[in-house]
């Protein structure tokens, strides 16, 4: 699992060469797809921490958040992708584009609690699961508090 993990992040990293040649609408489609497949594993933790706990299942959904938190998705906010697109909408606020470096310090902030969520599954203890669970959480509502529209 994580070999294939890591071949994934690898792929992803040089993938991200790559974006410059990506249609903004298209980098908004896969941004979003990236944040979608992330909201369905943190969902499935969260599942794992009410109900039975599946230590398996739990280190799979981190392992995945934190290959998606590692893949360089900032290369998909790149010109043009500050808007709407056609039929292609967004929700990030026009500060995202405004303030690289608060963006870094909550990119880095989440980064690093996604990779603590992955090491801490791989553990299998259900209640550091649930600590690092409630900070990637924390992570990812600071940055939707700041820079994603309702």
């Amino acid at each position: 699992m994580k070999k294939a993990l890591v071949l994934g992040v690898i792929a992803l990293s040089l993938a991200t060469t790559a974006v410059a040649q990506v249609k903004p609408e298209d980098q908004i489609k896969i941004r979003q797809a990236g944040y979608s497949f992330m909201s369905w594993n943190m969902g499935k933790i969260k599942a794992n921490l009410e109900g039975k706990f599946d230590a398996k299942e739990v280190e799979a959904a981190a392992n995945a958040i934190a290959g998606i938190a590692n893949s360089r998705m900032g290369a998909l906010f790149g010109p043009g992708t500050d808007k709407d697109i056609g039929n292609v909408k967004t929700r990030v606020k026009p500060e995202f584009f405004q303030n690289k470096e608060e963006v870094g310090k909550v990119a880095k902030e989440f980064i690093a609690a996604a990779n603590n969520l992955s090491k801490v599954a791989a553990s299998g203890d259900k209640a550091a699961v649930q600590k690092a669970f409630g900070d990637t959480g924390a992570a990812c509502k600071a940055c939707h508090e700041k820079f994603r529209m309702e």
